[in-house]
């Protein structure tokens, strides 16, 4: 089952339609400040989360309106983002695969607590990724294949989000290493790029922030 939320960070309406064309989700979540942009989209939402602090109350009232459109508000005053609840309400919903528009570009908490979110969906087995109109990010606790011609730019790096990530050996790529271990606190794997149509990366323990992304 997949999924598709829309928060409330900064969200490049122009690209999004773009990216969204043709594309199907079996489950469309708005949330708080986002269901602006749903707006904008002329997207339907199966659901909007949040407390409502940063959306105007008329287009909650409009939305409203619409039958079949669940509203889960949140108190304020709460231990999650609105986006982890999102993230929650998708996943007991069945969703496996989600995208997540909106995630960055706000405040910096929100945009790093939401990559920290992804980890809690691997954890899961729930497959996800950041997307906006220069970045496509997800956490690799594998290795992974890469095909030039469906990478999101020219960019792909690699960041450690456990303490270390041991055995990285990266193939196809500009700068290759080989059993190479990294911790937090080093750009080592930043802005590589693949050197031929294809390019794997494999390492034997950790867990990896990827970045595909163009200027």
């Amino acid at each position: 089952m997949t999924g598709l939320i829309i928060t409330g960070g900064s969200i490049d309406c122009a690209f999004a339609g773009a990216f969204l064309k043709d594309k199907t989700f079996d489950m469309v979540i708005a949330v708080d400040g986002g269901l602006a942009a749903v707006k904008q989209l002329d997207i339907r939402p199966d659901a909007i989360v949040g407390d409502f602090d940063t959306v105007k109350g008329e287009l909650l009232e409009e939305y409203g309106q619409i039958e079949g459109i669940t509203f889960e508000q949140h108190q304020p005053e709460k231990d999650e983002t609105d986006t982890e609840l999102a993230l929650r309400t998708a996943m007991e919903a069945g969703v496996s695969d989600m995208v997540i528009l909106g995630a960055t570009g706000g405040r910096l908490d929100h945009s790093i607590g939401n990559i920290h979110l992804l980890y809690a969906c691997l954890q899961k087995g729930v497959k996800a990724s950041i997307v906006d109109e220069k970045n496509r990010l997800y956490i690799l606790d594998q290795g992974k294949t890469y095909r030039s011609s469906e990478t999101w730019g020219k960019y792909i790096s690699f960041l450690p989000l456990t303490e270390e990530v041991h055995g990285i050996t990266l193939k196809g790529f500009k700068y290759p290493l080989t059993n190479w271990d990294i911790r937090i606190g080093t750009s080592l794997c930043i802005s590589n790029e693949l050197e031929a149509e294809t390019g794997t990366i494999t390492f034997r323990d950790g867990v990896l922030i990827c970045v595909e992304s163009h200027d």
